[in-house]
C-alpha cells in the first residue's frame, strides 16, 4: 500500500510541531492498517472517509480515500468550516 498526500495536506503538516507530527504519524498508521476506521461520508463527499482525533486539546479531522490499493490523504484541520473547505477542494481538483 502506498500513501499519497495532497498539496493541501502537505502544507498543513509542514506547519505542525514535531510532537504533533509524531501523533499524526500514529493516526495515519492506524488508518493504513484498517482503512475502515474512519466514517464514510454521503452525498457530495461520497467515497471520502473522515477520521477524528485529538492533538493537545483540539479535535482534528483527517479526510482520506482509498484509491485501489493505495491511500490518498486529502485534508487535515480543525472542525470549523472543515466540510465546506473539503467540498471546495474536491470541486477544484
Amino acid at each position: 500500500m502506498r500513501i499519497y498526500q495532497s498539496r493541501s495536506f502537505e502544507k498543513k503538516v509542514k506547519k505542525m510541531s514535531k510532537p504533533e507530527k509524531d501523533s499524526l504519524d500514529r493516526e495515519i498508521r492506524s488508518i493504513a492498517d484498517d482503512p475502515s476506521v474512519g466514517e464514510e461520508k454521503k452525498g457530495d463527499l461520497r467515497g471520502v472517509f473522515i477520521h477524528k482525533f485529538k492533538l493537545k486539546t483540539t479535535q482534528y479531522l483527517l479526510a482520506y480515500r482509498k484509491v485501489g490499493e493505495d491511500l490518498e490523504l486529502l485534508m487535515i484541520g480543525p472542525h470549523e468550516n472543515y466540510y465546506r473547505d473539503l467540498k471546495q477542494y474536491l470541486k477544484n481538483r
